[in-house]
């Protein structure tokens, strides 16, 4: 159960940087600060699970990094709205 979770993490991580090498997805995109933090969450759990102390410094900063990307973007898009809502 836990291998499987380090697979789905690995290959969400993975998947995410393929998308934006490939220009699929961008660092601009929701979407690719979500997959990456998601990713890295699953893998920092199972650090936790498996006491893998570097691992899971490695992970849980990656996954901080996502999740502020994240929130930037969401809070970047949010104020754009009232911006563009105010002008009409």
């Amino acid at each position: 159960m836990i291998q499987a979770l380090s697979v789905v993490g690995a290959l969400m991580v993975l998947g995410a940087y393929a998308a934006n090498q490939l220009r699929w997805l961008g660092p601009q995109d929701a979407s690719y600060a979500l997959i990456n933090a998601a990713g890295a969450g699953l893998l920092s759990f199972v650090a936790v699970l498996e006491r893998q102390w570097g691992f899971l410094l490695l992970e849980g900063v990656w996954t901080m990094v996502s999740l502020w990307a994240l929130f930037r973007l969401l809070r970047d898009r949010k104020e754009e709205g009232r911006s563009q809502g105010g002008r009409r």
